[in-house]
């Protein structure tokens, strides 16, 4: 490819591609609105579905189609920025500045291949307002993109924060039907679930928000790249690295300030729950490793056994809670919680293995944990039931099913073989070269994912089929096979037998990562 091909905004195409989506959308209702005097019902209100759903998946297969051209250009072996983009912004030193590392772009990529899965998976379950779901999904695109590729702080702020309000809607308009009682009053459960998910973000955004200013002051500058160069003083490093933390770690979410994730799971449609499982949770690990450890290296040190604490806590407690729910999203949420606690654990070993076995687990994390709140939208979509309960005996109906549903439970688990695998072992060994009893303990919430898991594969699938309104639920029809969990089950099977070529993606970027800490360790003994 020619330089000047090479050299086009490329970042700033696939980040805006969604929207503009969006917007045709947006454009689509007008002329329906016009058409029909204002009414849109009947014949043209099915018309303008259809052709929201038609634009949402288009604009999210061309923005798939655009990173992976992206990612041709990218060359692994620079552990640098690249394809970078910078124009000024609101002056002061605050700029557009777009690029991709060895840590983001695979981010990019699962993000880009995730939503049209979503897009897919709500083409039928979705009835009402169609065309405002389909906005907020490729809206909730941008944002998400835009978080992985911004090279300054307040851009970073914008698309970081700016992602909340599509989730928050999303959750609150499409959720699940049932009331919560609250404070006294009745609401609607989505309404609760989408109200305590702002609300703890937005705890975490506000600290996140005047740290940020602070170090724009002192720093002079908003660009991503200077500010991990620059040398903050050890004691401004902690009460910065504690604020950024706030935000990140409800993100993730780490225990204790997790609570808010089982109950939006639960309330939320299944690509919501897919979405926000795949790639909303690992913008808290991201950020760990763009900000926590680059550019408050002392800090992260000082603070990583609190950090240890909080994950084998994480992974053993959250465990537990799992393997005493009844509801399967539910079920499913807390162990997205303690796979989130390998994260954070290998993150802050500052080892190579831990820190690039927490990225893969990310990685892992967004096809195998979506495919599973895909497994349970498809039961829920026929049966409108997510209790564990309502099961029972469905390998005699849904043989295909039971399939997918085994080999997602078994790369949840962490079976060799699966990308799932790959990891927990890394972060396992990172965690060991620490400390042998983190990684003892983490050991143990292996075992407990095994038993959470596998119960509730026993009593969903297998069993006499003795309920009578399981007797003739269909197995996976031709859209839910080839195009939801075929794609998803093919690479968390390829990265688990094939893992380098991820890792080698993200090892020089790591490489440099670490070097930089060790500078800056070094330079304040």
């Amino acid at each position: 490819m020619t330089e000047s091909f090479a050299s086009q905004p490329w970042l700033t195409m696939m980040t805006f591609a969604p929207l503009v989506g969006a917007l045709f959308i947006v454009a689509a209702r007008l002329v329906a609105k016009k058409n029909a005097d204002g009414v849109v019902e009947g014949e043209a209100l099915t018309q303008l579905e259809r052709s929201s759903k038609v634009i949402a998946l288009g604009a999210t297969v061309v923005t798939f189609a655009i990173s992976l051209l992206v990612y041709s250009l990218f060359d692994p072996s620079i552990g640098g920025f690249q394809l970078v983009e910078q124009h000024p912004w609101i002056g002061g030193g605050v700029s557009y500045k777009m690029g991709v590392d060895g840590i983001s772009i695979l981010f990019v990529l699962l993000t880009t291949f995730i939503m049209p899965i979503c897009i897919l998976a709500s083409w039928d379950s979705i009835k009402t307002r169609v065309a405002d779901y389909m906005i907020a999904f490729l809206v909730l695109e941008t944002l998400m993109i835009g978080v992985f590729c911004a090279l300054d702080l307040f851009l970073f702020y914008v698309f970081f924060e700016g992602s909340l309000i599509p989730m928050f809607l999303i959750i609150g308009v499409w959720g699940s039907k049932g009331v919560k009682e609250f404070a006294g009053f009745q609401m609607p459960s989505k309404v609760y679930a989408a109200l305590k998910f702002f609300l703890y973000t937005l705890v975490g955004s506000l600290l996140l928000l005047i740290a940020m200013a602070w170090m724009y002051a002192t720093a002079g500058t908003t660009d991503i790249v200077a500010l991990q160069q620059f040398d903050f003083p050890v004691g401004a490093q902690k009460w910065l690295w504690l604020a950024f933390f706030a935000s990140f770690a409800v993100k993730m979410p780490m225990w204790p300030v997790h609570t808010w994730l089982p109950d939006a799971h639960v309330q939320a449609p299944t690509a919501g729950s897919v979405v926000l499982a795949a790639i909303l949770l690992k913008m808290g690990g991201y950020g760990f490793l763009r900000f926590s450890l680059p550019m408050f290296p002392d800090a992260s040190m000082d603070f990583s056994p609190l950090v240890f604490a909080l994950s084998i806590v994480a992974i053993i407690y959250t465990s537990l809670v799992a393997l005493a729910q009844e509801d399967m999203k539910k079920l499913i949420a807390y162990s997205s919680v303690a796979h989130m606690g390998f994260v954070t654990m290998g993150i802050f070993t500052g080892t190579k293995q831990g820190i690039e076995g927490g990225l893969f687990q990310m990685l892992s994390h967004g096809f195998i944990s979506g495919a599973l709140f895909l497994c349970v939208g498809v039961v829920y979509d026929r049966m409108h039931t997510r209790e564990i309960a309502a099961y029972g005996g469905l390998v005699h109906r849904m043989p295909l099913y039971a399939f997918f549903f085994l080999f997602f439970t078994l790369g949840n688990v962490g079976l060799p073989g699966t990308s799932g695998f790959v990891g927990e072992i890394l972060a396992m060994t990172g965690a060991f070269k620490v400390n042998s009893w983190i990684a003892f303990f983490a050991a143990f919430g292996v075992i407990l994912s095994a038993a959470y898991a596998l119960r509730l594969y026993r009593q969903v699938i297998y069993g006499d089929l003795t309920k009578e309104a399981l007797m003739d639920i269909p197995d996976l029809n031709k859209r839910e096979l080839f195009l939801l969990l075929a794609p998803l089950m093919f690479f968390a099977l390829y990265l688990g037998f094939n893992p380098g070529p991820a890792l080698g993606v993200f090892s020089p970027s790591v490489d440099i990562l670490m070097e930089n800490m060790s500078a800056a360790l070094g330079s304040t003994l």
